[in-house]
């Protein structure tokens, strides 16, 4: 059975409809207390791969259930109001996610281009990994 929508028409389609921050746009915003940045990623990347100091730390797969205040697993992180900047590792997932929070009614929301990998590259703040 042939999909009705491929991951890349997602993907445009939620490209077209958020804003998606250059990493240096994201740097300069890192540490305003007005701001938050949320980690999409799996524990496992960020043990791996190290995290960004001070970001919200939401998996993927619970973040509509942690935005929504109804939800028994809502965060009240999610009813300030902030501007949340998310990521994850490439910028794929966190570009889902910025599409369906806007759609949710976040208002203020955007995610980082390239993701966790471009803001280790441009010398972003970075906890080190977990040493196993």
């Amino acid at each position: 059975m042939p999909l009705k929508k491929g991951y890349k028409q997602l993907l445009a389609e939620a490209n077209a409809e958020i804003e998606t921050l250059p990493v240096e746009a994201a740097i300069a915003l890192h540490g305003q207390p007005d701001v938050v940045f949320v980690d999409l990623r799996d524990p496992r990347e960020m043990d791996r791969e190290g995290k960004m100091p001070a970001a919200f730390a939401c998996t993927r797969g619970m973040l509509e259930f942690w935005i929504d205040p109804e939800s028994p697993y809502g965060k009240p992180i999610f009813t300030e109001s902030k501007r949340f900047v998310f990521f994850c590792a490439g910028g794929l997932r966190s570009a889902l996610a910025a599409k369906t929070a806007q759609d949710m009614g976040l208002e203020n929301v955007a995610h980082i281009d390239g993701g966790f990998g471009a803001w280790k590259q441009a010398g972003g703040p970075v906890t080190a990994p977990k040493t196993t």
